[in-house]
């Protein structure tokens, strides 16, 4: 059974900074494509980050230069650094496992952060 696990959101001030980890199981990981995924209220889902199985990043343009994405395969983990948060980064963040090859796609149940002075 596939599981992401997301953990490290909640209420921080603008200007500063979270670090969301994902934990997976279940999945091979290391050969995964691995993404962070936010949406507002009344928003679509979009693509905050994401980070090929051989390490190329890619990023939303609103967070690009403030956001790191980065992944221990070592412990099936994909993080999120976030810093400089604004009001507009508020969202649930959901972490997603890719391996197209296989056509299978999974996503975590998500976590709050809220930015708020």
């Amino acid at each position: 059974q596939v599981q992401l696990v997301e953990s490290g959101g909640g209420l921080v001030q603008p200007g500063g900074s979270l670090r969301l980890s994902c934990a997976a199981s279940g999945i091979i990981f290391s050969s995964s494509g691995l993404g962070w995924y936010r949406q507002a209220p009344g928003k679509q889902r979009e693509l905050v980050a994401a980070i090929a199985r051989g390490g190329n990043t890619n990023y939303g343009d609103s967070v690009k230069g403030r956001f790191t994405i980065s992944r221990d395969n070592a412990k099936n983990t994909v993080y999120l650094q976030m810093n400089s948060l604004k009001f507009e980064d508020t969202a649930v963040y959901y972490c997603n496992a890719k391996l197209p090859s296989f056509g299978l796609d999974y996503w975590g149940q998500g976590t709050q952060v809220t930015v708020s002075s």
